[in-house]
């Protein structure tokens, strides 16, 4: 809380300054104001004939087209300043630049492509879309590890960060002191001494109550270097894009990714809404040259102190080990790519599920698309499943995650809430062919807002290993049925609301 407080001093001013440019603005206008008010409702008018025409999720359309009709002025005005990626512009035009100075290209094999389309036509035309929205390349898998619990994780990090020679690079949406990050922090201080290039990048919004400039002071105190993703100083639409990755790169050698945030419940070592249940994965191989990737292109748009490209030069990433142990696409989402690329990757998988297809997701906030992929895909006879949490992080979050469960459940999906605690895991697994494993939740902030980033595996071990931990967690989840959910007109009214506002959330 004194985090926050902190932050929100900070933020004072400038929120003091924007309010009073409009109130000067208003009052210079105030002459003009049944001109300006003719004019603002001739522009809602607009904003609804082009909210309808344009390609966006239905949802979240319909609650700007509701605000908007309900008040014109207001309605018109918050879409121009909040609902629309235009005002965003200034952090893509960051990250574009970014992208643009870096010189090396990723190698994208075609010899991998056709050999893939060869194994399984389907699955390929998945694969592909995946590299031609995001421009990461498909890779033939290496070697990874599969993490139940972020313990097992934590402990391999230790590890493998002790062995690092040349670069360590960490990028998390949170960060908080405790033991997992102070481990963490005297491992890569004692590395920055042996003169390893050591450098952290958080989300300054996620790390709202928990990290704040006088951490990063101490921080760089030890040597290491250290920014925020699109940091607070004013309010501004781009607050609604957030860096939800979770990267650790060592060496361009070892990448480590998944649900896990540096923070101590992650790991069990301080109970937050009963026992926590997250997954990671390690990856060895040429797929870690993608998140070495990902982070250079953010870490270069936000610091003067630029990576050198040598840490992305080919030869890094040459392995002795071939190991044939499937395929694997790493890439990350944006919300300034032309489609949601998660999303539709999620109705992708659900449109060739032939046995059964199985998520893990903390948070159930559908898109009209992605909610009839999933209703559509059980109609037909496939076993889909959903574990959520048991015990909630956000109530109303999770009361907007539950209206969604009478319509699920009608079409026979199966939904499980783990009696244990908490679920932070995002994956999912399809016919013991396809996972994916990353950063992804299944609400909208994930799919259509934030920066997300993960790894889609074919034939690959990891398969199996996710498949048995998902069956041993449902083991200890209760399931929900159509007898659990509440029935009436005024529960369906309080649902239908809540939905119109899950975009929000």
């Amino acid at each position: 809380m004194k985090k926050i407080i902190g932050r929100f001093i900070v933020l004072i001013p400038a929120f003091l300054i924007q309010i009073l440019w409009y109130l000067i603005l208003l009052g210079f206008l105030e002459k003009y104001m049944a001109l300006l008010i003719g004019i603002l409702s001739a522009l809602s008018i607009i904003f609804v004939l082009y909210l309808v025409s344009k390609k966006d999720e239905g949802s979240y359309k319909i609650l700007w087209l509701i605000l908007i009709m309900a008040q014109p002025i207001l309605g018109a005005f918050l879409y121009i300043c909040w609902g629309n990626k235009k005002t965003s512009r200034p952090l893509q035009k960051k990250l574009n630049d970014s992208r643009k100075n870096i010189n090396i290209i990723l190698e994208q094999s075609s010899e991998i492509s056709e050999s893939l389309k060869s194994v399984d036509k389907r699955a390929s035309q998945t694969f592909e879309y995946i590299k031609k929205m995001t421009g990461f390349p498909i890779i033939k898998n290496t070697h990874t590890e599969y993490y139940p619990f972020g313990e097992g994780m934590f402990e391999d990090m230790c590890r493998e960060l002790k062995k690092a020679q040349r670069f360590i690079f960490l990028e998390y949406f949170i960060v908080q002191e405790g033991i997992f990050w102070n481990t963490i922090v005297d491992i890569l201080a004692e590395k920055v001494e042996q003169g390893v290039d050591v450098r952290v990048m958080y989300d300054d919004l996620g790390c709202i109550s928990t990290y704040s400039a006088s951490n990063v002071v101490k921080l760089m105190a030890r040597k290491i270097k250290c920014i925020p993703f699109n940091p607070m100083v004013f309010v501004k639409a781009s607050l609604n894009n957030r860096d939800h990755r979770k990267i650790m790169v060592i060496d361009g050698k070892i990448a480590f990714s998944g649900g896990i945030n540096i923070a101590d419940e992650y790991i069990n070592q301080k109970e937050r809404f009963g026992h926590w249940k997250d997954i990671g994965f390690k990856i060895i191989g040429k797929s870690v040259q993608s998140y070495t990737y990902m982070f250079i292109e953010f870490w270069n748009a936000f610091s003067p102190n630029k990576i050198p490209e040598k840490y992305l030069d080919n030869t890094l990433f040459e392995f002795e080990e071939k190991n044939d142990d499937g395929y694997v696409i790493s890439y990350y989402d944006s919300p300034f790519y032309p489609e949601a690329v998660s999303n539709n990757l999620f109705i992708e998988i659900l449109s060739q599920a032939t046995e059964y297809v199985w998520f893990y997701t903390p948070y159930l906030m559908l898109g009209d698309a992605l909610l009839d992929a999933f209703v559509r895909t059980a109609e037909r006879g496939v076993d889909v499943r959903i574990i959520m949490p048991g015990i909630p992080d956000k109530k109303v979050i999770f009361k907007i995650s539950r209206s969604y469960y009478k319509q699920l459940l009608e079409s026979g999906v199966k939904i499980y809430e783990y009696s244990a605690g908490f679920v932070h895991a995002k994956a999912c697994i399809c016919d013991d062919k396809i996972a994916s494993i990353g950063t992804v939740n299944l609400d909208y902030r994930s799919l259509f807002l934030h920066f997300e980033c993960n790894s889609v595996f074919y034939n690959s071990k990891i398969v199996t290993d996710l498949k048995n931990d998902f069956q041993n967690t449902q083991k200890k989840c209760q399931e929900c049925t159509l007898k659990d959910e509440k029935k009436g007109i005024l529960n369906k009214i309080i649902n239908a609301v809540l939905r119109l506002f899950a975009p929000l959330c």
